[in-house]
């Protein structure tokens, strides 16, 4: 927000009573309300824009000469999670501004999940010391099931309401359909306390269409960055939705989208990027914001149209156009100099009049901060866990039994419901590698009940071992998969004496383990550091034979239980669609299966 002060020293400065702090000197613009492209001189006083007008004189103490770069404004990213990168939001600043981003919409849905308000607030301590600018898309399902899984925290409307007032605040976080379509109550009167604050509500409709669709819109729901086809895309923008298109490890939908889009000649002022869950590696090697812009150029976008989707499509839909997206008078300065639209490479980046990036590298200290260390103390299990704490009892007196499977889609989130037929031994339902069946688990660690959810999935290829994590969508919990039930048992306890993490485990040996202290979610160590751990631990797994470019990720989002078909809970195997538990076991005749 501008002070009086503000306002009035960016006049003086325009009207040359005071000189401005910095001049761009020979820039071509990329001027996101005009859709135009020419070359001027950017004039900055303190953190705002004086002028762009090619014809103005003004003094400045500082001049830097851009020998005619673009001059593009910084990027923004709709909805992504801090936790799903494994770095602190000081951390993951070395990533994502040499890279453009200079606005973060972020839902702490994750640590909120596990540590509540107070660990909104302890991710917020150092908010006013980073090179970039983070908002808060303040999270409404704390709970994501509620009855359906453990967590160890909850946001209630009040909650909410007083975290809504936050100045960071922006919209009220990814809200799934079914606690609209089931007219739940706590959740309206979030959304009603929202646009009372003439503040936006942001979508989560994996997989709904037509009247549910129309329904959830109704309730004032403002976007969704779920859609995986064109024929979902259009039918948000004809509910009148605006789409993040997404990017991240394991949800792929940014070509499909764009393509479709072009292909239909859809227009693309409601359109904008989101990262939603990147892991670092990924933003170190390919990119952020600025990746999506670049892609989208190279499937065919006209360069100005991908920059607005960045910028001031994404800043309009947040209601703040009037601060942020776009290089225009009175505007925060936040801007790229690049020298090339379409491989769209920053070689400076500055945020608020302030240069913080040159040549791929910050130019300004952001150390992580020692968190308190409460937060670092989240993983507590009631009960000892052995090989025997995974034992899948079954039905039935035959050989082998029919059980419901969680089925994986290569680099998506959402899964297939898949019937197999397993082996039944001493009365136990056993996993079938050779089938490419493993059991999957997912371990109560808040030590309220000791609960463990147990099912099965296919598409992971571990011929041997187990991987288990204490990050699973949106309960947090530790979910492991594995070949048999030591490994799940050394790999869970692992993660409990780390208090937090990942971890590798083959016959009972820790291959790798990775502590992650900040909520059994994030690192306190550097980007770089993670990186390269998790290069380590992605290596152990697919020498166990396991598939897919990110595994980690995938692993983190077999739990989830509100992205279709399935998700697998403390409580049990969900149907994301009738939003309740079902048997893993089908009780069904296996040789009546085909």
């Amino acid at each position: 927000m501008r002070s009086y002060e503000e306002i009035r020293d960016t006049v003086r400065a325009g009207l040359r009573a005071l000189p401005c702090s910095l001049m761009l000197k020979n820039v071509r613009l990329v001027n996101v309300f005009s859709s135009e492209i020419y070359t001027t001189n950017i004039y900055i006083h303190n953190r705002r824009i004086v002028s762009i007008d090619p014809n103005a004189t003004l003094e400045a103490m500082e001049t830097v000469d851009c020998c005619g770069q673009y001059a593009v404004p910084g990027f923004i990213d709709t909805h992504m999670h801090f936790e799903s990168t494994m770095l602190s939001p000081e951390a993951l600043a070395s990533l994502v501004v040499p890279a453009g981003t200079t606005t973060l919409c972020a839902d702490l849905m994750e640590i909120a999940n596990v540590a509540g308000g107070a660990g909104l607030k302890a991710m917020l301590e150092s908010i006013c010391h980073l090179p970039y600018r983070m908002l808060i898309e303040v999270s409404s399902r704390v709970p994501t099931a509620p009855g359906l899984e453990t967590t160890g925290a909850y946001l209630g409307p009040q909650q909410v309401r007083e975290i809504m007032d936050w100045p960071e605040a922006v919209s009220l976080g990814e809200l799934d359909p079914s606690k609209i379509l089931s007219v739940g109550e706590e959740y309206l009167e979030k959304i009603q306390e929202t646009l009372q604050r003439r503040k936006i509500v942001n979508g989560h409709a994996i997989g709904r269409m037509g009247q549910e669709l129309n329904v959830y819109a109704s309730a004032g729901i403002s976007d969704d960055h779920e859609c995986v086809t064109t024929e979902e895309m259009l039918a948000r923008l004809r509910a009148g939705m605006r789409v993040l298109i997404r990017e991240g490890s394991t949800e792929r939908n940014l070509d499909a989208l764009i393509r479709g889009a072009l292909q239909q000649h859809l227009p693309f002022e409601n359109l904008m990027f989101c990262t939603d869950d990147k892991h670092a590696g990924e933003i170190l090697r390919e990119g952020h914001i600025d990746y999506n812009v670049a892609r989208s150029i190279a499937l065919g976008l006209p360069p100005i149209e991908a920059v607005k989707m960045a910028t001031i499509n994404a800043a309009r839909h947040f209601r703040l156009e009037d601060e942020i997206g776009s290089i225009s008078p009175g505007r925060l300065a936040d801007i790229l100099l690049v020298e090339d639209l379409s491989s769209m490479v920053p070689s400076r980046v500055y945020f608020e009049g302030k240069l913080v990036s040159e040549n791929r590298r910050l130019t300004v200290e952001c150390p992580v901060p020692s968190y308190p260390e409460w937060i670092k103390h989240t993983v507590s299990l009631k009960k000892d866990i052995t090989a025997a704490s995974f034992r899948k009892e079954t039905q039935t007196a035959s050989s082998e039994t029919a059980v419901t499977v969680i089925d994986l889609i290569d680099q998506q989130i959402i899964n297939r419901r898949f019937q197999a037929v397993l082996p039944v031994c001493n009365g136990e339902i056993l996993s079938s590698p050779d089938q490419d069946v493993l059991k999957l688990a997912v371990v109560e660690r808040y030590g309220k009940n000791g609960n463990i959810g147990i099912g099965f999935v296919r598409g992971f290829g571990l011929h041997s071992g187990a991987l288990a994590y204490s990050m699973s969508h949106d309960h947090h919990n530790i979910v492991t998969v594995g070949t048999n039930d030591h490994d799940l048992a050394t790999a869970v306890n692992c993660i409990a004496d780390m208090q937090g993490g990942l971890c590798v485990v083959e016959n009972g040996t820790v291959l790798k383990k990775m502590q992650l202290p900040i909520g059994g979610l994030m690192s306190e160590r550097t980007a770089d550091e993670v990186i390269a751990e998790l290069d380590a631990m992605n290596a152990a797994v697919k020498r166990l034979g396991c598939r897919g470019n990110a595994p980690v990720m995938t692993l983190s989002f077999i739990s989830l239980p509100t992205v279709p078909e399935l998700g697998l809970t403390d409580r049990g195997l969900i149907d994301v669609i009738s939003h309740k538990i079902i048997p893993v076991e089908t009780g069904e005749n296996p040789f009546s299966l085909g």
